[in-house]
């Protein structure tokens, strides 16, 4: 017989350790955590020992997860109650940028609509772009987030230092809808915002952003 063949009639005969259970005082086992030979019953519980030490680490793994997301969420509901709470229209993008900067602690936060509405057609957030910039924003299917080079919406962010790193995010109320502005976040640190970065939330932010924004829309 070879090992494979005791191995398989062990597994098919699960009670001969209960038959012969003196066997299970005799075997040694070499251990990887004490270095020297052991008992089998020392190296199963040995084994359970890991076993619980991984779960252990897991779950606090999940609690540490579930922690952050309900911090983002406390922090999306705080932004969204923002909006709801704007006196008009026409404070929208500004309570909008302000309070992504302040709620989530971003340096700088900016956005420009185009094809507003005639009585908004003089505001900061109506002023011309180029039509690279809407050609760029209508191709985003996805948030936009890595380094800055030298995109032209980095422009719109009124910051005094360089901007390294940028998000950009696509207004539009569907996917498939048309585009009509871009939201855009900009950091000095190129760390901030990184082409592998998740954009799970950046989504519902400009899910959200554009149904609150399109009241401003012709």
């Amino acid at each position: 017989m070879n090992s494979n063949d005791i191995a398989n009639y062990l597994s098919t005969h699960p009670h001969f350790f209960e038959e012969h259970a003196e066997l299970l005082a005799d075997i040694r086992l070499t251990s990887p955590v004490m270095g020297r030979a052991i008992s089998l019953q020392e190296r199963q519980m040995e084994v359970v020992r890991e076993k619980h030490k991984q779960l252990e680490l897991r779950l606090a793994e999940l609690m540490r997860i579930a922690t952050d997301n309900d911090v983002i969420t406390r922090k999306f509901q705080s932004w969204t109650r923002s909006l709801l709470l704007a006196r008009n229209d026409v404070e929208l993008p500004y309570v909008l940028t302000q309070g992504l900067q302040d709620i989530f602690a971003l340096p700088y936060a900016t956005l420009r609509l185009w094809n507003v509405s005639a009585d908004y057609s003089h505001t900061w957030f109506a002023e011309a772009t180029s039509e690279d910039v809407q050609i760029f924003a209508k191709g985003l299917h996805a948030p936009f987030c890595g380094k800055n080079q030298e995109f032209e919406a980095a422009s719109w962010l009124e910051s005094g230092e360089e901007i390294a790193s940028l998000a950009m995010l696509a207004l539009r109320l569907q996917p498939g809808a048309q585009t009509f502005g871009l939201l855009v976040f900009g950091s000095p640190d190129p760390q901030r915002f990184t082409k592998d970065m998740a954009t799970d939330f950046l989504v519902k932010i400009a899910d959200t952003s554009a149904a609150a924004l399109n009241c401003l829309i012709d």
